[in-house]
């Protein structure tokens, strides 16, 4: 029989209740997604009562996790904290590694409250950018497949590919966990045996770019993302390096998420040698004050 039971709401509040895994992620406990699997093991009370998924709290509610109190604090947009960081390769993205190999983590800085959380994940072997925030909703809204949020690459390929072969990648390949395909690939020359291409994808499943190219017959010697959204990595960040993103980087990622109408903030002069943030064009295509999306290629 299905338990309907909600905790018992405490006076004083002037909020209206929210989903449980809602109101946490927005304090930054974690994703939408960790704090439901939370909730599933029994690691969540609301005033006294184990909860369930489904139970909704407000910010007046006592909420315990793992018998410990969660301070939620009025919500204001200033508070969320965002970076952008160059993973290398080699690092982790996770809080700990019971091989105790270096992880993202170590390298970040201290938030002004709640913790990082991770939107999305790159593997040991993949570097580029990485989004953190302190704000779970937002990461849950940049991941989900919903949003069709672009991630872009650059891509070493081992070898010749046929011009059949991009095409298959960009009417689709069925993987193990279903069809996926690339919504461009653009070429960008090479050297020797090497090609590079850059690709964009509208969703993150797990080692989706390097799945996509195996599928094809092609062999991935290098995969680095330089675009998130309206996010890209640039030439001045490097490996093991995080900067904040700029007021209009921000604006332009809450209303990718669907948080907030996007206002253009008024035109600055632009700093000698600096970089604009990514536009769209309406060909698909983007443009940047560098003249070129990734620069230089790396070696």
């Amino acid at each position: 029989m299905k338990n309907d039971r909600q905790p018992p709401r405490r006076p004083g509040s002037g909020d209206e209740p929210v989903r449980l895994q809602k109101l946490l992620a927005e304090a930054g406990l974690g994703s939408r997604r960790q704090i439901e699997g939370w909730i599933s093991e029994g690691r969540v009370r609301v005033n006294g009562q184990l909860a369930k998924l489904g139970d909704q709290a407000t910010r007046a509610d006592r909420i315990r996790v793992d018998g410990r109190d969660v301070t939620l604090k009025p919500k204001r947009d200033s508070e969320t904290q965002i970076i952008v960081y160059h993973k290398p390769e080699g690092e982790l993205v996770t809080r700990r590694d019971p091989e105790e190999r270096p992880t993202v983590f170590r390298r970040l800085p201290r938030p002004k409250q709640g913790r990082w959380i991770a939107v999305g994940r790159l593997d040991i072997n993949t570097s580029g950018l990485i989004l953190f925030t302190t704000d779970g909703e937002l990461a849950n809204r940049l991941m989900h497949p919903s949003r069709e949020i672009e991630r872009e690459y650059s891509v070493r390929i081992l070898g010749e590919v046929a011009p059949e072969t991009l095409e298959r990648l960009m009417a689709g390949i069925e993987l193990d966990d279903g069809p996926a395909k690339f919504e461009r690939i653009t070429e960008q020359g090479g050297t020797g045996a090497n090609h590079w291409y850059n690709v964009v994808l509208r969703e993150g499943r797990n080692r989706e770019v390097r799945r996509l190219w195996e599928a094809a017959g092609c062999t991935v010697s290098r995969l680095i993302r330089i675009r998130y959204g309206n996010v890209e990595l640039g030439r001045r960040l490097f490996p093991g390096n995080w900067r904040p993103l700029t007021d209009e980087e921000r604006a332009e990622l809450m209303a990718l998420a669907g948080l907030r109408v996007l206002e253009r903030p008024r035109p600055r002069r632009s700093a000698p040698g600096a970089v604009k943030p990514w536009r769209s064009k309406p060909d698909g295509g983007s443009t940047s004050g560098e003249g070129s999306k990734w620069g230089r290629r790396p070696r």
